[in-house]
């Protein structure tokens, strides 16, 4: 699976918000402030020919429906990125997170009983 673009993911969060639909629906589904249509519909028809989307016609225009699972697309891209960033160690990521003070003594909590309570 191809890491996506910041403009390609944008879009795909759009999708996969919105869930099959056309591109007018993706632009009051994308995030603020939203691309114009003919870009919007460029960078989809990239997605499609990424592997990203599929496409049915519906009359005069095209239905889009997302082939990558979200959950699938974090997964790999995390696991991209801890390991180019983090050395492959998901500890370094929580402490540097820590260390940023990005994360509250509360948020690692929870996080610790997620883990116990797997």
């Amino acid at each position: 699976m191809e890491k996506l673009t910041q403009q390609e993911e944008a879009a795909m969060q759009a999708v996969w918000k919105s869930g099959p639909g056309f591109i007018k629906d993706f632009i009051d589904a994308h995030a603020d402030p939203a691309p114009p249509y003919t870009t919007l519909a460029s960078t989809i028809k990239n997605l499609e020919k990424k592997g990203f989307v599929t496409s049915r016609k519906v009359g005069n225009v095209h239905e889009y429906t997302p082939v990558v699972d979200e959950a699938d697309y974090k997964q790999k891209f995390m696991n991209g990125f801890v390991k180019d960033y983090f050395e492959n160690s998901y500890k370094s990521l929580v402490t540097f997170f820590a260390k940023e003070k990005k994360i509250s003594p509360e948020e690692l909590k929870e996080i610790i009983r997620l883990i116990e309570n797997k």
